[in-house]
């Protein structure tokens, strides 16, 4: 691919995407078109995880299908050609996923029924075998494997399960015993400290895999089903923890030689990899198929402690112990080898117990210590950041084949652009960074591929980037486009010209994105066209008005479907989470945008303090601040459209929200009786208890700290990365004798304000949501119940922090949707206005 001279730019090309869906209704007569149901947005198939096969002529991918009817969703794989053209379901079994392609291009992996199974690949026609004897099952580990990566030389592949620690150690049970004393020294935060099993040999995985199995069997045949804890995080998101840890595991590809590489003599009893919500993978192959890089976290507390790292193990050399490459207090992850071998780059955060830090783009070359040294030992470079004066995250990467370059997803303005950096960047960023921001949509899922061609008698070699795109309009599908187009050229060429481009000033205008397209990107799936087709979808405007402190912020708003501009319309307010998070020209399954303004609402969005995407000080600005600049962004940019914005009726708006949203929620209905109606959805209520029922400590003890918390000479944001471990974790005891305005965890509490509430409130809670406990929407309810406020509980007993099953999904919009129409007077409530 060409290089050119500018370090990093972003592509700009996705604008075309924000109204596709409806320039594809529109095409099929206004008359066809209708309001947005949520049986439509239930019908949509969910596309993701675009895999390129080795030869470049295919791409497979992910399509969950929700029936709404059997409350199910079920996961199948798909083709494309990389060419265009129909897409194909290639499997026919009850559901699969993680679809992977063998490098020699000969084989696919896949899970099915909760194991790694592999299947010939036809690529010359695109297929696989359909019959149940063309799979072969190549792991049987109890509690199931995932995640199943090959080795760049096609033999070996890596995955994770679920197993027993002290089974991953000769002994077992016995060297459990052994390793803790009686004086419980060994014993740090709970956890067995990892020292206490370095002495310790691992077991073979015909031994492990006995031991996991007894002890399961033993586990189901107990009625006794009481646990005993002596650590924190003995519950984690939906689920309790128990005994079994992650751990990574290789196997070949004919089902032989399983191996356990992250035993408890190497891990202790972490998570290896550690946890993540589906979003980056956490181990990689290098390019040699000996060696594989993984990410940890060995702190001795988990539950307070962001500090994961990465390492790297050699696999086929005798006693190989795993090296720690990366060096930050806070989180490194996301490892990946560059294809030549000579780098592994990762993403990197400079402050531990802080899990919105920026994330940096870090990358070490590979250090040959003596010749002697080459076949037992390589060390790594120290760490170096690719990017220093970007100021925005890096949230996912890939390199480019010929190694010269690495392309990446990163938050600007509401969308998430892809940019390309050249390797090395000397001294970094001489601009500090792509400053242009297009309402283009949302890309994720990127994977970059060398193609090559005939083209007048000479073949051409070239990059092409794979991806999936969504918007606000239309739901993920997958898109390419050449590489070059993320090149200087294209940057200076377009930038000044293309629509919906716009500094951050007032102007009074809401800016929309018109039809126009840049050539270069195509769309190779189109799952979803004929149903966008029949639906009425608007696209998402956009405006600046100056926040608290006189900082410039970006707002949403989406019109309603027949939307006439004579006429007055309710507001739904929805307040994101996070806090650091953001909206944007994005789908979603469960805030949906489009959705919320089907039944005749505007729906205004604020990325009011702590959202991403506007520089890290932007971000930094929520903590330690809940209730303040936050607060007050909401409130203005809420003034600033109902001024600009004739069409907003005032006197009938709704504020929504989940998580922070729900605490935003709930402050705003101890602060404020604007609003007509509440909805607040696994919010906080009362930081005091919260901290004490949460599972990652590290969450309330940063951003409930104070500036008295911060480390000696911090003065503003963000504090000093190299005094980052220094400081004191905010705990509510700290504060208890201190005046309520000098205790974070009464100052910033909705709890406190309750008796200003006056706004019919909807609280919504859910029973293993163990982020935020179900007891914080009991509390809030009891009061306004006691305080007689109009106010309603929707409990789920089968959900965590987020409504997952189609049919609760579907009570949850019936009794929202039925809360803003009741108290806006809007819809069956219009007559009693």
């Amino acid at each position: 691919m060409k290089r050119f001279g500018l370090g990093c730019v972003a592509i700009l090309c996705g604008l075309v995407w924000a109204g596709l869906g409806a320039d594809v209704a529109a095409g099929q007569g206004a008359a066809a078109k209708r309001p947005m149901t949520f049986a439509d947005l239930m019908a949509m198939k969910r596309v993701s995880d675009p895999q390129i096969s080795p030869s470049g002529k295919w791409v497979m991918f992910s399509v969950t299908d929700v029936s709404l009817e059997k409350n199910t969703k079920v996961n199948h794989l798909w083709v494309v050609s990389m060419a265009g053209g129909a897409e194909r379901q290639i499997t026919f079994a009850d559901g699969e996923s993680n679809g992977r392609f063998s490098p020699d291009g000969k084989w696919i992996s896949l899970t099915l029924k909760d194991q790694i199974a592999v299947t010939p690949w036809n690529d010359a026609q695109g297929t696989i075998g359909f019959d149940v004897a063309s799979y072969l099952r190549i792991t049987n580990i109890p509690g199931g494997a995932d995640g199943a990566i090959w080795s760049p030389d096609s033999k070996r592949l890596l995955f994770t399960a679920q197993v027993y620690p002290e089974c991953s150690v000769q002994g077992g049970d016995a060297a459990l015993k052994q390793i803790e004393p009686s004086d419980g020294k060994a014993i740090v935060g709970g956890s067995l400290a990892l020292f206490a099993w370095k002495n310790l040999e691992p077991a073979t995985w015909a031994d492990e895999d006995a031991c996991d199995k007894a002890k399961d069997a033993a586990a189901d045949k107990t009625p006794v089903k009481g646990q005993v804890w002596d650590g924190l995080l003995y519950r984690h998101w939906d689920h309790y923890t128990g005994q079994k840890r992650t751990h990574i595991l290789a196997v070949d590809a004919d089902g032989q030689n399983v191996r356990d590489l992250t035993p408890a003599s190497a891990v202790g009893d972490a998570e290896t990899p550690t946890f993540s919500l589906g979003g980056t993978q956490d181990y990689a192959w290098a390019p040699d198929s000996k060696e594989i890089a993984y990410v940890t976290n060995l702190d001795p507390v988990p539950a307070a402690s962001t500090n994961n790292d990465v390492f790297t193990l050699r696999l086929d050399e005798p006693g190989a112990k795993a090296v720690k490459v990366s060096t930050s207090p806070g989180s490194d992850d996301e490892p990946e080898y560059s294809p030549d071998g000579k780098y592994l780059a990762f993403r990197s955060q400079a402050r531990n117990g802080f899990e919105s830090d920026r994330f940096r783009l870090m990358f070490v070359a590979r250090v040959i210590v003596s010749a002697g040294q080459q076949a037992r030992g390589r060390e790594w470079s120290e760490p170096g950041e690719l990017m220093p004066k970007f100021d925005n995250w890096v949230d996912e990467f890939a390199w480019t084949p010929d190694s010269a370059a690495i392309v990446f997803t990163s938050g600007e303005h509401g969308t998430e652009s892809v940019i390309s950096c050249n390797i090395p960047i000397p001294g970094g960023l001489s601009q500090g960074g792509p400053t242009v921001w297009l309402a283009g949509g949302e890309y994720s899922d990127i994977r970059v591929v060398e193609r090559s061609a005939r083209k007048g008698g000479v073949r051409i070699t070239d990059d092409w980037v794979v991806a999936d795109l969504m918007s606000v309009s239309a739901p993920t599908e997958v898109v390419t486009f050449n590489a070059g187009m993320l090149g200087h050229s294209f940057y200076d060429e377009n930038v000044a010209t293309l629509p919906g481009y716009l500094d951050p000033m007032e102007t009074g205008e809401l800016v929309e994105p018109g039809p126009e397209s840049i050539d270069g990107k195509r769309a190779l799936t189109h799952l979803n066209d004929p149903a966008l087709a029949r639906l009425a979808l608007s696209s998402l405007g956009y405006f600046w008005f100056t926040g608290a402190d006189g900082t410039k912020v970006e707002g949403f708003l989406l019109k309603p479907p027949g939307f006439d501009p004579a006429k007055k319309y309710p507001v739904k307010f929805l307040l994101h989470g996070g806090p650091q998070t953001a909206w944007g020209d994005a789908w979603s399954f469960r805030w949906n945008f489009e959705l919320m303004a089907a039944s005749g609402y505007v729906v205004i969005g604020i990325n009011r303090r702590g959202s991403t995407g506007y520089g890290q000080k932007f971000v930094d600005e929520v903590s330690g601040d809940w209730g303040g600049r936050a607060y007050e962004d909401l409130m203005k940019g809420l003034d600033y459209a109902e001024a600009h914005y004739s069409f907003i009726d005032k006197t009938r708006e709704c504020a929504l929200g989940g998580s922070y949203g729900g605490y935003m929620a709930n402050w705003i209905l101890t602060h404020t009786n604007r609003f007509k109606c509440i909805v607040t959805h696994d919010g906080l209520y009362d930081p005091a208890s919260a901290y004490g029922d949460t599972e990652e400590m590290w969450f309330n003890e940063w951003e409930f700290r104070t500036p008295a918390d911060y480390p000696k000479g911090w003065d503003g944001f963000p504090p000093d990365p190299k005094q980052s471990a220094a400081g004191h974790p905010a705990e509510p005891w700290r504060y208890q004798n201190l005046p309520a305005d000098q205790d974070p965890f009464r100052k910033w509490s909705p709890m406190r304000f309750i008796q200003n509430a006056k706004t019919p409130t909807l609280v919504i809670h859910s029973q293993k949501d163990y982020r935020l406990d179900v007891s914080q929407g009991m509390e809030l309810f009891t009061a306004l119940q006691r305080l007689g406020v109009p106010s309603k509980f929707l409990y789920f007993p089968d959900e965590g922090h987020w409504v997952l099953k189609p049919q609760n999904s579907q009570l949850w919009n019936e009794v929202v949707g039925d809360w803003c129409d009741r108290w806006t007077h809007t819809n069956a409530y219009a007559e009693t206005k």
